[in-house]
């Protein structure tokens, strides 16, 4: 009798590497990363720029001197974590603050767990967090994207669209009079109006995940799934009652949706392996941040979302497992 012997998984090598995929999302970026500048001027290009080296900074450190293990700094993944954290804060931010975010993100939500492919959290988000809860103020001043801003100092800040919704609806006003101050769909698409970083121009933010679906980084169940929830979701609210809750073009134009959607829910360490994982954990992010934005204290809901969703991740793993090769045969055998 002949027995078969086979080796453990992967079974097949293709042509991609971490590097490779990493620098892929670096690519990516690039779109959102100089809107940005060209909205925020050197605000902007001093946190991506202090973000990404004290990334690199602290994972080299920690790897050298406290796990004292093999030193991977090259292989881009604390690149797009300096990024990452970049797009997730204002373009204000004082230089310590994004320090202290670097080594957040890297220290608590990389590093803590044993490094790349072991975190259970996205760094990013954990670091935005972190320095949200750390310095409320900092993080929640939004300088307003005009050539006022292009300076380091002297920026004339104000609210996101967003927090402008949320306070005058606290305030009793009607989102009729609202809507006269808010920016058009245009300018959401091309990033004039106040926010973090990475917010600013959703269709920069699309162009990206076009290239990274192109290049096969990313696959379109989480992005499409959390759009997706959050279109009918708030569409059902504004035709419910179109004078309290905002439509649902702007719910994804505005705030962090879109670069949650594409860039941090779709971090392939943190989010489920199967297509119907992905499905249901696209779904609970659209649905957590939309409770966040409509009934909740904050008027932006996508980092906790996807945290949540993070934190559930390893269950929506069990419960939608892949059919294991040979399964039907052994059930037949089995009889």
């Amino acid at each position: 009798m002949n027995i078969l012997t086979i080796s453990g998984s992967p079974h097949l090598h293709g042509d991609n590497s971490t590097k490779k995929i990493m620098y892929g999302v670096v690519v990516a970026l690039l779109p959102a990363m100089f809107i940005a500048i060209w909205y925020f001027g050197l605000g902007a290009l001093q946190v991506i720029v202090l973000s990404v080296v004290f990334c690199l900074f602290f994972e080299w450190v920690i790897q050298k001197y406290l796990v004292k293990g093999p030193v991977t700094i090259t292989d881009g993944s604390a690149m797009v974590t300096g990024i990452l954290l970049a797009f997730n804060v204002p373009s204000n931010l004082p230089w310590w603050m994004v320090i202290i975010g670097a080594l957040a993100a890297i220290g608590i939500g990389k590093m803590s767990f044993g490094g790349l492919g072991k975190n259970i959290f996205n760094p990013a988000l954990v670091s935005r967090v972190f320095l949200l809860v750390s310095f409320p103020v900092a993080m929640t001043s939004w300088p307003k994207p005009s050539p006022v801003t292009k300076t380091l100092v002297d920026t004339i800040t104000g609210p996101t669209p967003l927090g402008f919704i949320k306070e005058g609806l606290g305030a009793g006003k009607s989102l009729a009079e609202l809507s006269q101050h808010l920016p058009s769909y245009a300018q959401q698409l091309m990033g004039q109006m106040g926010g973090s970083l990475g917010e600013v121009s959703a269709l920069a933010l699309i162009l990206g995940g076009i290239f990274m679906l192109w290049k096969k980084i990313i696959t379109w169940e989480i992005p499409v799934s959390v759009l997706v929830t959050v279109f009918v979701f708030s569409g059902i609210l504004w035709w419910i009652n179109p004078q309290h809750y905002t439509d649902p073009f702007f719910n994804l134009l505005s705030g962090g949706v879109m670069l949650g959607a594409i860039f941090m829910a779709t971090d392939m360490v943190t989010s489920p392996m199967t297509r119907n994982g992905q499905l249901l954990f696209g779904f609970g992010i659209g649905l957590i941040t939309m409770l966040i934005r409509v009934w909740g204290a904050y008027p932006e809901g996508v980092s906790f979302a996807i945290l949540l969703m993070n934190a559930v991740v390893p269950l929506i793993n069990n419960s939608f497992k892949p059919k294991r090769f040979g399964s039907a045969r052994v059930a037949v055998m089995g009889k």
